[in-house]
């Protein structure tokens, strides 16, 4: 079954290890990505740039407009996802924790809906 593994981290946290730190965690996310990959359960991942990138887009009726940042101001914020391919939700749940990031803020996990397209 699929799910998607939204992982949520404070930027102020991150921002606050030494760069020694953030490429330790860095690395140790990698490896956890490339080990998840090898045993075919990782089917992408990515961490995402800050939230000061992000541009929100709404339609109502039929018009179009954006606003910088987030939807919602929020303590943590999406930090990156991994989509992985794993047996249930308890398998889902092990891999999410056992992902670096979980120690400093949170991973949501969510199944993903099969459609009919590709």
């Amino acid at each position: 079954m699929k799910y998607l593994c939204l992982v949520y981290v404070e930027e102020k946290t991150l921002n606050a290890l030494s760069q020694d730190e953030r490429v330790a965690l860095s690395d140790e996310s990698m490896a956890y990505c490339d080990g998840l990959q090898k045993q075919g359960q990782l089917l992408a991942a990515s961490p995402l740039h800050p939230v000061d990138t992000a541009t929100t887009v709404r339609v109502r009726a039929g018009k179009t407009s954006t606003t910088d940042g987030p939807f919602a101001e929020t303590k943590e914020q999406l930090g990156g996802f991994l989509m992985i391919d794993v047996r249930d939700l308890n398998d889902a749940i092990r891999v999410a924790a056992q992902f670096p990031a979980a120690r400093f803020g949170s991973v949501e996990v969510r199944p993903m809906k099969e459609l009919g397209c590709a």
